[in-house]
């Protein structure tokens, strides 16, 4: 998609821009005030600068995407990471008795001229990107909740602001009538009500939901919020009303009208690209040395019991959309239907050979290829079929919420002892505790701490059968 793959271009060549900003003053400063101390020191300085900015700057989603949050919270995000990535050197200095072989007035010069470039570039891209979505590049869809004072003053900042790149749906109401125009002079009416709002969101026709509903209506607000977190749209409150179960949430603003993400996706821009990658580094070294085991795995499984060797089973995906997961077989039957029984202790439907599969987790191993397809990632909420899936939703609130994100073949529930049935409400309960819990924290190292402890532990759980 030429409009995903400037985007990729965009975010790699803001990052090498501040690695050049950083660098480039390093020398600036040395050239200007001693340029006899123009040393390898110098430059191992500068690359540890580098590397620790990065570093922190990935850890603190710095370059996510920004397209409704102030440039103050970036430059505020910006300066922290920076006096960290400061700290961090002076640290080293001290340890390493280094600290008298540099200039404190090239340091200081150089510090303060290269978080002034830094800032000056967030200027920059921003502009950038007004000007691109101002041009109608890069859209996404938006609608609000509430077409009274508070709606209507939203949808005026957003309409004003072209370079956000969002387009307006319209409005949803329960105390208008349907066609009405809530703002003179603008073609955008009421759609429906907001029950029609929530099929709207649970149906992928809307990316963002704004909900703009006043005080008085604080509790239709929280049924709106229940009911929207049975979808994958990211939701922003005007805060006029008190919420729970929050994910992702921050302050952010639209001009001087300031919202509460309520519900939201960790991989939002960059973030989702560099999950990828991460994908795909760990498919290289998984994947390769894999598969002669999976070979041997896909003999066995066609030689002991009657049937296909992979089993293929629809489970809800990303946005919640239908995927096809795929397993070495390890029963006597291929369930995906309205009606799925998970598999229990001495299930009789198990195979000799598929109890040992599912026990050592080999059974999953084809999934690396729906890792490769982009239908999953290694380390996320494990999928469940679609059966179990409508069946929970009603039962477990914010269930489908862990659908923000691709499924995963590990978890941080499966390496915390949540792996295997469910016999029981509370059991899946603590499932999606601990998926909702990854989504709000995660990080590159929380990924590679869950495969770490999935090695460790992965291939022993008494809960697995």
């Amino acid at each position: 998609m030429p409009g995903a793959a400037s985007r990729i271009t965009l975010s790699y060549l803001h990052r090498f821009a501040d690695c050049a900003v950083i660098l480039l003053t390093l020398q600036l400063a040395i050239y200007l005030y001693d340029p006899a101390s123009m040393s390898v020191r110098y430059w191992l300085a500068g690359l540890v600068a580098v590397l620790g900015f990065i570093a922190t700057a990935e850890l603190t989603h710095l370059y996510s995407s920004w397209r409704v949050y102030a440039i103050r919270q970036e430059i505020a995000e910006l300066t922290a990471v920076y006096v960290a990535v400061g700290g961090m050197l002076v640290v080293i200095a001290f340890l390493t008795k280094t600290s008298d072989q540099y200039s404190r007035v090239v340091i200081t010069v150089w510090w303060l001229l290269s978080l002034t470039l830094l800032v000056s570039l967030r200027f920059g891209v921003r502009t950038v990107l007004r000007v691109l979505r101002s041009r109608a590049r890069n859209l996404r869809t938006f609608a609000i909740a509430g077409a009274g004072d508070l709606g209507r003053r939203l949808a005026e900042r957003v309409l004003g602001a072209e370079w956000l790149g969002l387009r307006l749906i319209g409005f949803y109401d329960d105390l208008a009538p349907v066609g009405t125009q809530p703002l003179a002079g603008q073609p955008y009416s009421i759609q429906g009500d907001l029950a029609a709002l929530v099929r709207l969101a649970k149906g992928g026709g809307a990316e963002f939901v704004y909900v703009a509903l006043p005080l008085t209506e604080r509790d239709k607000v929280v049924e709106l919020i229940r009911e929207l977190s049975d979808t994958t749209a990211s939701v922003f409150l005007v805060p006029d009303v008190l919420v729970s179960e929050m994910m992702h949430a921050r302050w952010t603003e639209i001009g001087d009208m300031h919202l509460v993400s309520v519900f939201e996706t960790p991989f939002l821009g960059v973030d989702g690209w560099l999950k990828r990658l991460e994908d795909l580094v760990l498919l290289a070294l998984i994947l390769v040395p894999a598969l002669p085991l999976m070979l041997l795995i896909a003999a066995g499984v066609k030689l002991s019991s009657p049937g296909p060797v992979l089993f293929k089973q629809r489970r809800y995906g990303l946005s919640g959309k239908v995927v096809e997961v795929w397993k070495f077989r390890t029963m006597t039957v291929m369930e995906d239907g309205e009606q799925v029984a998970q598999a229990r202790r001495g299930d009789p439907r198990i195979t000799r050979l598929g109890a040992f599969l599912r026990r050592a987790s080999l059974d999953e191993l084809p999934q690396f290829f729906n890792v490769f397809q982009g239908h999953m990632s290694v380390v996320g909420p494990r999928p469940h079929a679609v059966a179990h899936n409508e069946q929970y939703r009603r039962l477990v609130p914010g269930y489908m919420l862990r659908h923000k994100v691709k499924p995963g073949i590990t978890g941080w529930a499966q390496v915390n002892g949540w792996r295997g049935e469910t016999d029981t409400l509370e059991k899946m309960r603590k499932r999606i505790e601990y998926d909702l819990y990854y989504i709000r924290n995660w990080s590159i190292w929380l990924d590679l701490k869950i495969v770490v402890l999935t090695v460790l532990r992965g291939f022993a759980q008494s809960t697995a059968y």
